[in-house]
């Protein structure tokens, strides 16, 4: 193992990993035992880590710096290769799913394995190529224009994140400006990125009826790996959303307002829930991830010595820089079973998050890469995946004293209030993605028109201040997953249902939460999302009635708390 800031990148051998495929195929044909087919698939596993290894270094070095040619280039490079690899993987899944030793793969690894073989064999062909390399180049470009858009704000040059902790200050006429810059700022990048998403989901659809869905919304969902539940499942569980969890933000919105003293709450209101000011983590960068050392050793062996390894081996860049892509996520590296942390500092509450959130789903990886040995089974669905961060988060509440000193119970409040208020919106963009992807056709001015007219649906209390650009609909551009991950956000909220409901377990009994919590981690994605479920002992969000079985006890706490 090395140092992250020492990984050596080179360049894919792309003519060897197709000679492994190729022999990997022939192998698997020619199998006379499992031994023999089992030999041929570990033999071209390895194989694949290694490339994907230099990819997932090429991919988090082009995201600290957008603006670094030479990654920017490895990237396109990288695009191609893969993208031209489509028909011998289709060839090689076609070996494996069609091999005579099927039944003693899953007989060892379970069924799970080959229903994700089975999709991508429908999801993937050489008709596809060139539509999956642009997509590919679309999104690049979207990362670094939104990467790349600066302003001047009180004679500081701010990105879209150094003006989150302006819209956070107890002045109003602060969080107004900053609200204005930062709306200023969508504006101006609005004509790129309305022509990237025009072309974005018109290759998408087209890609979809290539391979012969209905709709690329059919396609997405298999993408996804959603084998249990279906588009209607998903509508329901919005209207669980609409009727359980908006009636309860308004009342949250409407105490907020009384508290700040406003007449109408604001957007830019929105993010300050206390009139003295939020809370503010204690400490630098390096301070906060020494605090967040302490706390995983205290929390149990398996997370401190997750954190230790992330540590020693410097697996996070966190700092926000000119350039840098936006957002957060985690990622690994799997010819070195490390995970790593991506994201953007802003001497927020969210610095906080991102050491519980992020490292959530590092821990779930760090455990799943060294228990689980087939690499697709390491991880699950987002829907799952989510669960090991978001409930991270909860796990941690008895060391925020440790980085909000006498400000953690403010800091825990506002966290409860942020994570159920957040959901209606998930559920827009959920619903908003449905639209869109339903009329293909749609111009920028008319998905617009949609986006606010779901925003009223689901967050009756925004109010814009006369916005123009967000009074006609222009927040969705904001959410970098409706570009980069179609449907990949309503599983926050699926995720966040079960979060909660270890949360309500962890006031009773947080030995046995955590227990169920941690053997979900370790199955990673060896089962479908509904048997997931099970094992980590969580009910159904789908089914009528969990969205309120599982957030009744936040809203009654929250009446208590604010």
């Amino acid at each position: 193992m090395v140092d992250f800031r020492e990984m050596p990148y080179e360049r894919p051998d792309m003519d060897a990993l197709r000679r492994c495929y190729e022999a990997a195929i022939d192998a698997l044909k020619g199998a006379k035992s499992y031994q023999a087919a089992r030999d041929a698939f570990f033999a071209l596993q390895e194989e694949e880590e290694k490339a994907d290894t230099m990819m997932s270094i090429g991919s988090v070095r082009n995201t600290i710096d957008t603006t670094d040619e030479y990654y920017d280039g490895e990237m396109k490079w990288l695009r191609e290769q893969d993208a031209a690899l489509i028909p011998l993987r289709k060839r090689y899944s076609e070996a494996l799913a069609g091999s005579a030793f099927r039944a003693d793969f899953e007989a060892e690894f379970g069924p799970q394995m080959f229903r994700l073989v089975d999709a991508a064999l429908k999801t993937t062909d050489e008709k596809i190529i060139a539509d999956t390399i642009r997509e590919g180049e679309l999104r690049q470009a979207y990362q670094k224009d939104s990467a790349l858009a600066v302003t001047d704000f009180r004679g500081e040059r701010c990105n879209f994140y150094g003006l989150l902790k302006h819209m956070e200050s107890t002045d109003r006429e602060e969080r107004k400006e900053a609200f204005r810059a930062w709306a200023k700022l969508y504006e101006q990048i609005s004509p790129k990125l309305d022509q990237q998403y025009d072309e974005l989901v018109r290759l998408r659809a087209g890609m979809a009826k290539k391979l012969g869905f209905s709709s690329y919304t059919e396609m997405a969902y298999l993408q996804r790996r959603r084998f249990d539940y279906t588009q209607e499942d998903a509508a329901r569980f919005r209207a669980q959303i609409r009727d359980v969890i908006t009636p309860a933000v308004a009342e949250i919105r409407e105490k907020q307002r009384r508290r700040l003293g406003v007449d109408k709450l604001r957007y830019y209101d929105e993010a300050l829930l206390f009139p003295e000011g939020n809370a503010d983590p204690i400490g630098d960068m390096e301070e906060l991830v020494l605090k967040a050392q302490r706390m995983y050793r205290e929390m149990s062996p398996e997370t401190g010595e997750f954190f230790d390894f992330m540590t020693k081996y410097h697996l996070f860049d966190l700092e926000t820089r000119p350039g840098k892509r936006m957002g957060g996520y985690m990622t690994s590296f799997p010819g070195y079973k490390a995970p790593f942390i991506f994201s953007n500092f802003n001497g927020t509450s969210a610095d906080v998050d991102v050491l519980t959130h992020e490292a959530g789903h590092a821990f779930q990886g760090y455990l799943a890469m060294r228990s689980i040995p087939i690499g697709m089974l390491c991880g699950s669905t987002s829907e799952i995946n989510e669960i090991h961060s978001m409930s991270m988060e909860h796990f941690a509440y008895p060391w925020m004293g440790s980085f909000f000193g006498g400000r953690s119970e403010q800091y825990l409040t506002a966290h409860l209030i942020g994570a159920i208020s957040v959901i209606p919106y998930m559920a827009c963009v959920d619903e908003f993605q449905h639209r869109v992807y339903a009329e293909p056709e749609m111009t920028a001015k008319e998905r617009r028109g949609v986006w606010r007219g779901i925003e009223k649906t689901y967050m009756p209390w925004r109010d814009y201040d006369g916005e123009l650009f967000l009074e006609e609909g222009g927040f969705w551009m904001q959410k970098q997953h409706i570009f980069l991950y179609p449907f990949y956000y309503i599983d926050y909220a699926l995720a966040q249902m079960c979060a909660f409901q270890y949360y309500g377990r962890m006031k009773t009994d947080r030995r046995q939460a955590w227990e169920d919590y941690l053997r979900l981690c370790r199955a990673g994605g060896t089962k479908g999302y509904f048997e997931l479920l099970e094992v980590g002992n969580l009910l159904n969000p789908f089914r009528e009635g969990t969205v309120e079985k599982s957030v009744r006890h936040v809203i009654d706490e929250l009446k208590e708390r604010y």
